[in-house]
């Protein structure tokens, strides 16, 4: 039985409407005007804007080998906010290496992302930046629509096969705009899981109408990605899409950046103000009210002689340092590189209060770098640590749950030889999570499966108004030998 063939090597989805174009306001006559009134109007379905949750699942297409491994190239459009180049948080990461892998697969790639700080091309990607905004309610993010004259005219010239756009923000308006009006396929992931934020930051009530907003967005999309199963879940709760419409964008690390051989006795002194003997909590991330980094000054309070430093920045960041202040803790401020590789590296324990991660980078970063983690069982962090994993590689603790956290940094803290052991045995399950084989599973089937998916709503939107062209636009009857034929 013949496979069928990838989308990849089937007609770029410009060349329909091009072509409708082209069909449509040529200069030759035309003989046969229910063709024409065909070409018509499979041109204005191409272009409109639906957002019908088809139920069936876009299909896993099955690839020979040599396809799978080496598929045509393709031409993909990022839209990502805020930025993966200046803006730290969980995914700059995923993203950096996402694009580094597809360029290496072959793509061609252009990413229009916040117009601060971003580089010109980032590993052979053309980097298109956007005017940007703060956002009201969190002043360190910047947010844009990323819809002007300009962006979508080098989008257009760009002539992408799938845009590709992260969820949720501002910028996912303008690329779902613009897939539309482009008629291009349209993947969204979903990296920020705001609905838990807003109890945090403003009133409660408005958690619902924003999983109307995430609901409207995320079925306007062919095809949705998400970081751990544990927003797979929420999203059936909230009724978001069915779950044949989601993929598990799988969890990566960059093993070689964070490595136990970064441990560095000068970081270590900076991390604990000059005394490196003592036993040393860190604490990497955004500092924002959300990350319920207040849980880590009730853990403090119970652990005493041992030291913490907090490695990062964020609207939060004030308000932290007034708590700590008087206790044995550091504030680094930010970090990258090398000097972000021997952070990791140079702790004892790293520990992670936050209840509302879509994934948690972090705390594979600190795994991959040997050093156990404490983390809250909430989240996208079961995704990392699995209950059979659970006090092999790691530990978590219930929510809210201050006596069994605090249990488990103390055994960390007071059996160097149990420890040991556990960061190397986080190490050795890290070293198993691959970005390229991530990104290559996007690339070669989740991208194709979203194109498939959309061809089909192209088809059952073109076909009926092909019908209806017909029967009310009928063919005119034409001479042939001196007869009559219709």
């Amino acid at each position: 039985m013949p496979r069928r063939l990838s989308c990849s090597h089937t007609q770029h989805p410009f060349q329909h409407t091009h072509a409708t174009i082209a069909a449509c306001t040529s200069t030759q006559p035309r003989q046969d005007s229910a063709r024409f009134g065909s070409w018509f109007l499979a041109g204005a379905a191409a272009m409109a804007i639906g957002t019908d949750d088809l139920e069936e699942a876009p299909p896993l297409l099955l690839l020979d080998d040599d396809e799978a491994a080496y598929p045509r190239p393709r031409r993909v459009a990022l839209f990502v906010e805020p930025s993966p180049f200046a803006y730290i948080s969980g995914y700059k990461n995923r993203f950096q290496n996402f694009i580094k892998h597809l360029r290496e697969m072959g793509d061609e790639v252009i990413v229009v992302t916040n117009h601060e700080g971003v580089p010109q091309e980032f590993h052979g990607a053309k980097v298109i930046g956007s005017w940007s905004f703060p956002c009201p309610l969190y002043g360190k993010v910047p947010l844009s629509l990323a819809l002007s004259p300009r962006i979508i005219s080098e989008v257009a010239k760009f002539k992408p096969d799938i845009i590709h756009a992260s969820s949720p923000g501002i910028m996912v308006f303008g690329a779902l705009a613009i897939a539309k009006l482009l008629s291009v396929p349209l993947v969204m992931s979903y990296h920020t899981h705001v609905p838990v934020y807003i109890p945090r930051y403003t009133f409660s009530w408005l958690v619902e109408p924003m999983w109307q907003v995430i609901r409207f967005l995320h079925r306007a999309a062919d095809l949705t990605l998400v970081p751990s199963v544990a927003i797979i879940k929420d999203f059936e709760t909230a009724h978001v899409i069915s779950a044949n419409r989601i993929r598990l964008w799988n969890k990566g690390v960059d093993s070689a950046s964070f490595h136990p051989r970064f441990r560095s006795h000068e970081m270590r002194v900076r991390l604990s103000d000059s005394e490196p003997d003592k036993p040393l909590i860190i604490h990497v991330g955004r500092f924002g009210r959300e990350k319920n980094l207040d849980f880590l000054k009730m853990v403090m309070d119970r652990l005493p002689g041992v030291r913490i430093a907090f490695v990062g920045d964020g609207p939060y960041r004030t308000e932290l340092e007034k708590m700590f202040e008087g206790m044995p803790a550091v504030f680094t401020g930010m970090m990258q590189g090398e000097e972000l590789s021997q952070v990791y590296a140079s702790g004892d324990v790293f520990v992670m209060p936050s209840e509302s991660e879509t994934l948690g980078q972090v705390v594979l970063e600190s795994m991959s770098s040997g050093v156990p983690v404490v983390a809250v069982r909430a989240g996208g962090i079961p995704d990392i640590i699995p209950g059979d994993a659970e006090g092999r590689t790691s530990f978590l603790f219930a929510p809210g749950d201050l006596d069994d956290c605090v249990g488990k940094i103390r055994l960390l803290l007071t059996d160097d030889e149990f420890r040991g052991d556990m960061g190397r045995t986080a190490r050795a399950e890290m070293e198993k999570c691959d970005w390229r084989a991530a990104s290559k599973t996007i690339r070669n089937e989740f991208y194709s499966s979203a194109i498939d998916y959309w061809r089909k709503k192209q088809a059952d939107i073109v076909q009926p108004l092909q019908w209806l062209a017909q029967m009310f636009m009928p063919a005119p009857n034409r001479v042939i030998g001196g007869g009559i034929k219709q």
